[in-house]
C-alpha cells in the first residue's frame, strides 16, 4: 500500500499535472459514489424513536432477558419509592395476555405541568422523553436504582400499549400510550380518597419481541429477590393459576422478609454443610453519609462459594467495585487475625484462599452510583471499594474476635487452601517410568521393575506392618505394594476440599498415575490390576469398602474396565502333622475340620490377627501368588446403576438415618455377627 501511495499519479488527458509523491486525497478530489452521500442521508431520531430502532442499546437485546428487563425497570422504580420510605407495599401481577402490572403506594409520579414543557405534564415528560426523571439531582431520592432517566420511557417505547394511573392528593389520573405515543392527554379519572401511588400496566410489543412471553418463575424470583433486598417492603405477587400449574411457583404470595439478606442466604444454602455454623450478617452506614451497606456471609465446607451483589436493589451479576471492597475486607481481616495470633503461615494466604467456600450476599445503597451501561450489570463507582471495605473490615474483625475458636477454624481452612494451591502449582502428572529414572512417587510405594503395564499389579494394604509382609512376599518384577495408613477417607460423606487435602488418597492417585475426574486416562494407568488386600476381619472389610467407595465415586471407569480386585487372604490356618489347609471364614473352617481331617484327631487351628502377623511365605502362598490365590473382581452392574448409587449413598453417605434404616430393615434376617 505504501508503494502505491508513493508513486506520482499521472494526469488524465487535459487534466492537472501530476501531484507530488506521497500526496493523498485532496479537497475537491472525488470518487465514484461520493455524490450519493449528502446531508439528506443524516437522520435525527427524536423522542423514543431511537429506542424502537435500537432496543438492544437500552435493554441489552430483544431476547427473553431483554423482555424481562422491562418488568425489572418498572419494579425498580417502585422499589426506589419503598427504599426512600414513601411506599410500604408493591403489587406485581402477570395475566394470561402477557400483561405485567406493577403498583405501589408511594407518592405517585408528579402530574402537574412541567416547568420546561408547560404544555405537558411531568408524567408525560417522564414517559416520552429520554433522560428525564427525579433522580438526577438527589433531592427526591437519596439512593435509587433508576439513574439515567430512561427506564420508564424505554418500557413505554417498547410496549404495544402502556397504561399509567397515578393517585395523588385523593385524585386519580390516567393516561394510555401506544408504542410510546400518548393516545390522549393525561386526564382525571375520578376521586381516589383511599388510594395513593402509581399503577403501571403494559404489554410488550410483538413487533419488537415476537412471540416471547414473560416467565412467571422468572418474575416471581425477581420479586422475591427485591423483597429480600429491602426488609421494609412487602411485595404482593399474583398470576393466573393456569400459568404456574405443575411448577413450584405460587399463583399468589406475599413476600416479606424481616431478616433481609440473612433470610435469603439461609434459604439458598439450606442443606449444605458449613465450615462454621453461624452466619455473619449485618448492616452499616457508609462513611461520610454516602449510603449504607448490608451483608450476609456463610462459610461452606466442601462446596463452591458464591457472591451475589446488588446496588440500590439492582442486581450486579458482573460484580464491580463494591465486590472488590467486600473481598478486601474479608481477606485483609482474616490475614490480620492470623498475624495477631502469631500464625506465620497466615502470610501465605491470598484472597482466593480466604474467600474459598464463602457464600455471601452484598447489598449496597449508594448515592449516584456509576454503572457500566444501561443494563447496570456492573458497578463502576471507584469510591465504592473504599467505602465498603472501610464499613466492613472493623466489623469483620469484631466478628472474628467474638469467637476465637471459630476464627481460628476459618484461618486454618484458608491456610489449607493456600497450601493446596501451592501443591497444585508444583504438582506434575505422574507418568509410567522405569525405576532407574527415579521418578518421584509416593514415599511408601514399593514399585515393581517390569515396564509392561498389563502384566503388573499394585497391592493396597492397610498399615506398615502388612506392607512389610507384602513387600517380602511379592514378586518384585510384577508386583508393587502401597501401604495405606489406617482407614482411608470416606469420600461419600467428605467434602471435595477434604478429598483434595487427604494425603493417603493423593498418594494413591499419584501411584496409579491415571488421574481423576476430567483428567482420568486409562492409558496412563501404571498397573494392569489394582488389588485391595486387607485383613480378613470386620475392620479389613470396612477398609475395603472405603476403598471401593473411593474407586466408585472418583475412578468409576477403572471399575468399569475391570481393573479393581479384592484379595482373599485366609482367616484360619489348620495344621495336622505335615498337612496344612487354610480357611477363609468360620464356615469353611468347620467344613475343613469335618471333611479333611480324621475325626477324633487333634488339629491345630490358628487365627491370623492380620496380614502383618502372617509369615511372608504364607502370605505369598495363599494371597499373592497368581498361580494359587483367589481374587474377586469388583464390577458395576449396568442394569442396576440407580440401585447401586442409592445403596452407596445409604451405606456410605452423609445421612446416618439411612444407615440406621438399612440396619433396622435387615436386622431380623441376621443370623451371625462378628463382634
Amino acid at each position: 500500500m505504501n508503494d502505491l501511495f508513493d508513486q506520482p499519479r499521472r494526469a488524465a488527458p487535459g487534466g492537472k499535472a501530476d501531484r507530488p509523491a506521497g500526496d493523498r486525497r485532496l479537497a475537491g478530489d472525488h470518487r465514484p459514489g461520493d455524490a450519493g452521500y449528502t446531508a439528506k442521508d443524516i437522520e435525527v431520531l427524536e423522542g423514543l424513536e431511537p429506542v424502537r430502532r435500537r432496543p438492544g442499546m437500552y435493554i441489552g437485546g430483544t431476547d427473553e432477558a431483554g423482555l424481562h428487563h422491562l418488568a425489572a425497570e418498572i419494579l425498580d422504580n417502585a422499589m426506589d419509592e419503598a427504599v426512600a420510605g414513601h411506599a410500604s407495599f408493591i403489587e406485581v401481577s402477570l395475566d394470561a395476555d402477557n400483561v405485567v402490572s406493577v403498583r405501589d403506594n408511594g407518592r405517585g409520579i408528579p402530574v402537574d405541568p412541567h416547568p420546561k414543557f408547560k404544555h405537558l405534564s411531568a408524567l408525560e415528560v417522564i414517559l416520552t422523553t429520554l433522560h428525564s426523571g427525579g433522580k438526577f439531582g438527589g433531592k427526591a431520592y437519596n439512593t435509587s436504582g433508576g439513574l439515567h432517566g430512561v427506564g420508564s420511557s424505554v418500557v413505554n417505547a417498547l410496549s404495544e400499549w402502556f397504561e399509567v394511573e397515578v393517585a395523588r392528593e385523593r385524585v386519580l389520573w390516567r393516561q394510555r400510550y401506544r408504542r410510546g405515543k400518548p393516545e390522549a392527554r393525561l386526564a382525571q379519572a375520578g376521586p381516589a380518597p383511599n388510594r395513593r401511588g402509581t399503577l403501571i400496566r403494559f404489554r410488550p410489543d410483538p413487533e419488537i419481541f415476537g412471540e416471547i412471553r414473560f416467565s412467571p418463575a422468572r418474575l416471581y424470583r425477581l420479586c422475591r429477590s427485591k423483597a429480600y433486598l429491602f426488609r421494609g417492603v412487602e411485595i404482593r405477587w399474583s398470576c393466573p393459576p393456569a400459568l404456574v400449574r405443575g411448577t413450584d411457583i405460587p399463583a399468589e404470595a406475599v413476600l416479606h422478609f424481616p431478616g433481609g439478606l440473612s433470610d435469603s442466604l439461609e434459604a439458598e444454602i439450606a442443606g449444605l454443610s458449613r465450615a462454621v455454623p453461624v452466619l455473619w450478617a449485618g448492616e452499616a452506614e457508609l462513611p461520610g453519609g454516602e449510603g449504607r451497606v448490608e451483608w450476609a456471609v456463610a462459610w461452606l465446607e466442601g462446596e463452591d462459594g458464591f457472591l451475589h451483589s446488588y446496588c440500590n436493589t439492582i442486581a450486579t451479576p458482573q460484580g464491580g467495585t463494591h465486590e472488590a471492597g467486600f473481598r478486601a475486607a474479608l481477606f485483609r481481616g482474616l490475614r490480620a487475625w492470623g498475624e495477631s495470633r502469631g500464625n506465620r503461615r497466615a502470610a501465605q494466604v491470598q484472597a482466593e484462599d480466604a474467600l474459598g467456600g464463602v457464600a455471601a450476599k452484598l447489598s449496597l445503597f449508594l448515592r449516584e452510583p456509576q454503572f457500566v451501561g444501561q443494563t447496570k450489570e456492573k458497578l463502576a463507582s471507584p469510591e465504592a471499594a473504599r467505602l465498603v471495605e472501610t464499613a466492613l473490615r472493623d466489623r469483620f474483625s469484631h466478628f472474628l474476635g467474638a469467637d476465637p475458636a471459630q476464627a481460628d477454624n476459618l484461618l486454618a481452612l484458608a491456610i489449607e487452601r493456600a497450601e493446596e494451591r501451592a501443591r497444585r502449582r508444583e504438582a506434575k502428572e505422574t507418568a509410567r517410568k522405569t525405576a532407574t529414572r527415579k521418578l518421584r512417587l509416593p514415599g511408601k510405594l514399593t514399585d515393581c521393575t517390569r515396564e509392561s503395564r498389563e502384566d503388573t499389579e499394585i497391592f493396597l494394604v492397610e498399615g506398615d506392618s502388612a506392607g512389610g509382609s507384602a513387600k517380602q512376599a511379592r514378586d518384585r518384577e510384577i508386583q508393587a505394594v502401597l501401604p495405606l495408613r489406617g482407614k482411608v477417607l470416606n469420600v461419600a460423606s467428605a467434602s471435595a476440599e477434604k478429598l483434595r487435602q487427604n494425603q493417603e488418597l493423593k498418594g494413591l492417585i499419584e501411584a496409579l498415575g491415571c488421574g481423576v475426574g476430567e483428567k482420568f486416562s486409562l492409558e496412563k494407568l501404571r498397573y494392569g490390576r489394582v488389588i485391595i488386600m486387607t485383613d480378613a476381619d470386620v475392620d479389613g472389610a470396612h477398609i475395603a469398602s472405603l476403598l471401593m467407595t473411593f474407586f466408585y465415586r472418583e475412578l468409576p471407569d477403572l471399575v468399569r474396565h475391570g481393573r479393581v480386585y479384592l484379595a482373599q487372604p485366609p482367616l484360619y490356618r489348620l495344621t495336622q502333622g505335615a498337612k496344612t489347609l487354610y480357611a477363609m471364614d468360620d464356615a469353611e473352617r468347620e467344613r475343613l475340620l469335618s471333611r479333611e481331617f480324621k475325626a477324633g484327631t487333634k488339629v491345630e487351628v490358628s487365627r491370623f490377627k492380620g496380614l502383618g502377623e502372617m509369615p511372608s511365605a504364607t502370605l505369598r502362598e495363599t494371597t499373592m501368588d497368581p498361580r494359587r490365590r483367589t481374587l474377586l473382581r469388583v464390577t458395576l452392574p449396568t442394569d442396576l446403576r440407580a440401585e447401586t448409587s442409592e445403596l452407596v449413598e445409604s451405606l456410605m453417605g452423609r445421612r446416618p438415618e439411612l444407615r440406621f434404616q438399612f440396619i433396622q430393615e435387615r436386622a431380623p434376617s441376621v443370623t451371625e455377627l462378628d463382634i
